[in-house]
């Protein structure tokens, strides 16, 4: 779709209040099309008052809807958490969380409003590009989608920012281009993603970037902090004996994990484009949920089941990367991890301490197969030594049949 394709109809522009956003939908304008902003409330930290949204992009003389979908952003950021799906380098890939509960809140404002199209400022070179589309496509196909910056007309006319400030300038609306920034951000209640600017070099520290959600590790306290989490079938229902709904667990985990500098992460990633992608990650309250129900699940898990789980959960997590949260494949796995999680009912309590997690304690998990008496080194009613004598002489069988047809040779 090109901007001609547009003129006359109604558009769902997804907006930031930024330069983008701004020139976005002026260029829309130019153009003859109806526009209309919107932009999803998901509890981003980074924005003090969501509302100063609808204030910066107030001078484009288009009017900016904001959808609240915090409650959605928790559900879904213990649904993750749940599945244990992190993606490239163990990093919780908050973006892609996201996009899921965005498009699927704008979607029904943006056709409330009589829009036909909706507009979003991915580049060309990204992963968002592909998961706008692709939510817009599952959830209403013969809805449009158009993207601005694979527009070859476009670009050549906003080649950089200063020609995004050039335009807007002649349009009366003050913009900055400021001084160059080290990294850009995108930021929600799961946590914050750093990347592109000084980060695309290699030999740039993943130090350069500056916490919001928390601090590096030396400067959190000098001592450890212990926090309980109490999980019901895998969901976290309490912090420190408080019951909590889950979005206001959410907001707790993330500053008892961010103070203590837990959840700095560094991924050179596999992007869907197939381009590699450099990131700095924090999600604080992510990284403190999860290990806490990783704790649990060794304590339910057979062999066999873990080996099945962590399959599982790196096919969620490549599913929410690539748009497909709501895909059969993605439910479907999200249901088998729900047998276990259905056993994940129990009281742990963490250490935290200059972004490290250690294990305090595990009470109440009725489910475990863990018995005390058969891991035992000393004397005890569990599993009789004597017994293994058996099993021993039954592997050995293979092995030494192995050794005798010169299979094996050890150098």
């Amino acid at each position: 779709m090109k901007l001609a394709d547009l003129k006359g109809k109604t558009v769902g522009v997804c907006v930031s209040g930024g330069l983008d956003s701004k020139t976005i939908c002026c260029v829309l304008k130019d153009a003859g099309v109806k526009v209309k902003a919107f932009s999803a409330n998901v509890g981003q930290p980074d924005e003090k008052d969501i509302n100063d949204i609808k204030k910066r992009m107030a001078p484009t003389g288009v009017e900016t809807t904001i959808v609240d979908v915090t409650k959605d952003m928790a559900e879904i950021c213990f649904e993750t958490v749940k599945c244990q799906a992190m993606y490239d380098g163990g990093y919780w890939n908050s973006t892609g969380i996201a996009r899921a509960v965005t498009v699927k809140a704008l979607l029904p404002a943006m056709k409330k409003a009589g829009c036909s199209v909706l507009v979003h400022g991915a580049t060309g070179r990204g992963n968002d590009q592909m998961r706008f589309e692709r939510y817009v496509n599952v959830m209403d196909p013969k809805f449009g989608v158009y993207a601005p910056w694979r527009d070859a007309d476009l670009l050549k006319l906003f080649p950089g920012r200063t020609q995004m400030v050039e335009f807007l300038a002649k349009r009366g609306i003050v913009a900055f281009v400021g001084t160059k920034k080290k990294y850009s951000t995108d930021a929600n209640l799961a946590g914050l993603s750093h990347e592109a600017e000084d980060l695309e070099s290699m030999e740039t520290s993943m130090r350069i970037v500056k916490p919001t959600m928390g601090v590096w590790p030396e400067k959190a306290p000098n001592k450890i902090e212990k926090v309980t989490l109490s999980f019901v079938k895998g969901r976290c229902t309490a912090v420190n004996g408080k019951k909590l709904a889950p979005l206001e667990v959410m907001k707790l985990a993330n500053e008892i994990g961010g103070r203590n500098g837990i959840g700095m992460k560094h991924a050179l990633e596999n992007r869907i484009i197939g381009t590699k992608s450099r990131g700095v990650y924090e999600a604080p309250g992510m990284e403190v949920l999860s290990w806490g129900l990783k704790y649990i699940y060794e304590g339910v898990m057979d062999r066999r089941s873990t080996d099945l789980f962590q399959k599982l959960s790196k096919f969620v997590s490549d599913q929410i990367y690539d748009g497909r949260w709501y895909d059969p494949a993605t439910q479907a796995a999200r249901a088998a991890i729900q047998v276990w999680a259905d056993k994940a009912t129990a009281e742990v309590t963490l250490g935290l301490y200059k972004g490290n997690i250690f294990f305090e304690s595990l009470k109440g998990l009725k489910a475990t197969i863990y018995n005390e008496a058969d891991s035992s080194m000393e004397a005890s009613n569990g599993l009789n030594p004597h017994s293994s004598q058996g099993f021993a002489e039954i592997q050995s069988v293979e092995a030494k049949m192995l050794a005798k047809a010169g299979q094996i040779v050890v150098k």
